[in-house]
């Protein structure tokens, strides 16, 4: 955890309401920091539905191997998370730091190891020491309450400056639904299939296949279409609970993902989904600046993100944007990098509503003092039209500052 917040944080925090059938507790278990909780449990009263997404990494951590292996069951009856240690590429002993935790949970919520799910985020390639938090779940299972959403996204930071929350609602058949989330992430963010670490659950009575389904559609657009680094963690894992508090008001049980009355929940989801990415964006790891990157007119929508991508990750643009330079030609190199469809003399480009490219060449009306005072804002557009197709998507990212070395540099001490 950095020791300054991000200048991009939000300026307020959402409160967070209590969530019918879900509990938590944190705890500090020195795992690698001290005088921090680095320790969450949630506790689910009664079995939740589950879904989830997780990193496409070849080498995924031990956690993501047992989160994968209890998914197909789709209960879940409580998530144990750490924060410190990713306990990947850890062999046996990482296994052996799973077993030992999974069936501590076990014990301490009283349910089965199948029904259990774990997340680690931290240093990569450190045999983690499970005992000093085992010990602690029995306790953490009695103590823990409805009401410690904030609390919950503190014990899962690493190098986050801010704790990550979201807050939404909808209807569901005429009932009231609520949506809760946390995330973490500042560094090695480039998700792929979802962001290192987060967790959202609703009171919303849904079967796990359509949950499934809900959050499956929903990480795209959302969380992967965010880039710190360029850089897809071992540890991505993106989870979706349902209690079905809600039924005991009346909320008719979802068992399809294309029932309608689903519409007004997914577009809530969505939109937490979204603004818990975008907040990973903007801790960046030395971020102060946040880009939003729009590729238009590509041959189709998935040649459009991985065009946008490549803008996205190019470490000169983002030392340009660092450096309040509006240097378009570093834009034109990225498109022309990409590997996709594009034709220099279409090529069109905007820093916000300032265009300084089209047709192969400088605009003729460029304005070097009007594209700098868009460099200077804390929010920048980048849009690009290849001229090509219908293609289309938006990628975000943030600056690249003499920050993020200095973070890197020392990860592990």
């Amino acid at each position: 955890m950095s020791g300054s917040v991000s200048p991009l944080a939000p300026k307020t925090f959402a409160e967070m309401p209590a969530l019918r059938g879900v509990r938590m507790a944190t705890a500090a278990a020195g795992i690698k920091y001290k005088n921090r909780t680095d320790v969450l449990l949630m506790v689910f009263d009664q079995p939740a539905s589950v879904a989830g997404v997780f990193t496409r990494s070849k080498c995924p951590s031990a956690p993501v191997d047992f989160c994968r292996r209890n998914l197909p069951g789709g209960v879940a009856r409580a998530v144990v998370v750490n924060s410190g240690n990713a306990n990947a590429f850890t062999g046996k002993k990482g296994r052996e730091a799973t077993e030992l935790t999974a069936k501590s949970a076990a014990k301490a919520v009283g349910c089965s190891e199948g029904e259990i799910f774990l997340a680690s985020t931290g240093v990569i390639g450190e045999p983690l020491d499970a005992t000093k938090f085992a010990g602690v779940l029995d306790g953490l299972a009695v103590s823990a309450t409805e009401d410690v959403w904030f609390d919950a996204a503190k014990a899962i930071m690493t190098t986050d400056t801010y704790p990550k929350v979201a807050t939404r609602s909808a209807e569901i058949g005429g009932v009231k639904v609520t949506v809760n989330g946390i995330a973490k992430g500042a560094g090695m963010i480039a998700p792929d299939m979802a962001t290192m670490l987060s967790f959202v659950v609703t009171d919303a009575d849904i079967a796990p296949a359509p949950l499934q389904a809900l959050l499956s559609g929903g990480v795209g657009p959302t969380f992967n279409s965010v880039t710190v680094d360029s850089d897809t963690s071992t540890s991505d894992t993106l989870m979706l609970f349902a209690t079905g508090a809600a039924a005991k008001d009346g909320q008719p049980r979802i068992e399809d993902a294309a029932d309608p009355r689903l519409e007004a929940f997914r577009v809530a989801l969505h939109d937490l989904l979204r603004d818990l990415a975008l907040q990973v964006v903007r801790d960046g790891e030395g971020a102060r600046k946040m880009v939003e990157v729009t590729v238009e007119g590509a041959e189709n929508d998935a040649a459009a993100k991985r065009i946008a991508l490549s803008i996205a990750n190019s470490p000169l643009v983002k030392t340009a944007v660092a450096g309040e330079d509006a240097n378009w030609g570093r834009v034109v190199m990225a498109v022309g990098k990409s590997g996709e469809m594009a034709e220099r003399d279409r090529l069109a480009i905007w820093f916000g509503d300032v265009r300084v490219a089209v047709e192969g060449e400088r605009d003729p009306a460029y304005s070097e003092a009007a594209a700098s005072a868009v460099m200077k804002g804390e929010n920048i557009p980048v849009r690009v039209d290849i001229g090509l197709g219908s293609g289309r998507a938006t990628v975000y990212t943030c600056d690249l500052t003499k920050e993020y070395v200095e973070i890197n540099g020392d990860y592990r001490s």
